[in-house]
């Protein structure tokens, strides 16, 4: 009898190429080995090629020869294989997390799912069937909820190796440059990823020191992945660093807020609440006075001179132990 071959992995890997081989475009064997490789698949480049060659023989998959690096991609036309395919649904998904949350996926995932990606693009354009869901993306919007701004330039490669260590629970090496122009150069435990508005920040310890500190990564000058690891604190939690104001430069300290605001430009705060004990009461008829529980940070300073001489009697009260008050 002949040796059977690796059977389930052979299949198993053919399956995953020819989910990935695009069709209306070329892709090479390097681009799919990247592809498998950020999945979790470790095969070399070679056993891609030969599979490959394979696929040519039995599908209806071009291979161009013109020039290297080959390029492949499914005839026009071609039936595929009776792989599942996705819906309409799950494209709009798709493109929509791209869209969305591909500036703080790691750049690994987002390079696994290419093929995935442009799978659901081409059924969004090209389906009859999914009609309506490629109009949706037109037919909603994430508005700012101040001046907008456009994202500061994040150096090239700055991104991928962030996203990496984090990925990997690994120390990073970084050259740091703060808002004082002062250049550095640190090694620094990365634990979380935020997005602020435009801006991307790194949540991460110094060696050397138990206290988090927030990185714009747009300050980041250089940065590179270490061989090592790190166990990720227990006692860290991304959760609680937001709760706590820290993105709005806070120290987690709670103070009961209390202010007057006339009542045209405070109106939205009855609809959005500060907080969920928020309370407020009817001065006149033209004033609102509001009484809230909220994290004393910078960011709240700001919140309140942003209305001008339509704000006064601002009064801070430290929380002590979850009482209102001293």
């Amino acid at each position: 009898m002949a040796k059977r071959p690796e059977t389930i992995e052979t299949t198993l890997l053919a399956l995953e190429l020819l989910r990935r081989i695009p069709r209306g475009r070329k892709t090479t064997a390097k681009e799919l080995h990247e592809q498998l490789l950020h999945a979790g698949i470790e095969r070399d480049l070679r056993t891609i090629q030969r599979h490959l060659e394979m696929l040519c023989t039995h599908f209806d998959i071009e291979c161009d020869l013109r020039s290297r690096p080959y390029g492949y991609r499914w005839l026009e036309g071609s039936k595929g294989v009776s792989l599942p395919m996705l819906t309409p649904q799950e494209s709009l998904i798709l493109a929509m997390a791209e869209a969305h949350l591909k500036p703080i996926l790691p750049s690994r995932l987002i390079r696994s799912m290419t093929g995935f990606f442009t799978q659901a693009h081409r059924n969004l354009h090209d389906s009859a069937t999914g009609r309506l869901e490629a109009e949706w993306p037109d037919k909603v919007r994430v508005v700012a909820t101040s001046q907008p701004l456009l994202p500061p330039p994040i150096a090239e490669g700055i991104f991928e190796s962030v996203s990496e260590a984090l990925y990997l629970n690994r120390w990073l090496k970084i050259t740091y440059r703060n808002a004082s122009g002062k250049e550095s150069e640190n090694s620094v435990m990365p634990l979380g990823l935020a997005q602020q508005g435009p801006r991307l920040y790194l949540v991460c310890r110094f060696e050397g020191y138990n206290n988090e500190r927030s990185l714009a990564l747009n300050r980041i000058l250089a940065a590179s992945i270490s061989t090592f690891t790190f166990v990720r604190p227990a006692e860290f939690n991304l959760k609680k660093y937001d709760d706590d104001g820290r993105f709005g430069f806070g120290e987690g300290h709670q103070v009961y807020l209390t202010f007057e605001i006339d009542r045209t430009a405070g109106f939205h705060l009855i609809e959005s609440p500060l907080s969920l004990d928020q309370t407020h009461r009817e001065i006149g008829n033209q004033r609102l006075e509001f009484s809230a529980t909220v994290v004393d940070s910078a960011m709240l300073k700001w919140f309140l001179a942003a209305f001008g001489e339509a704000v006064s009697n601002v009064q801070r009260q430290p929380v002590v132990e979850g009482n209102a008050t001293e």
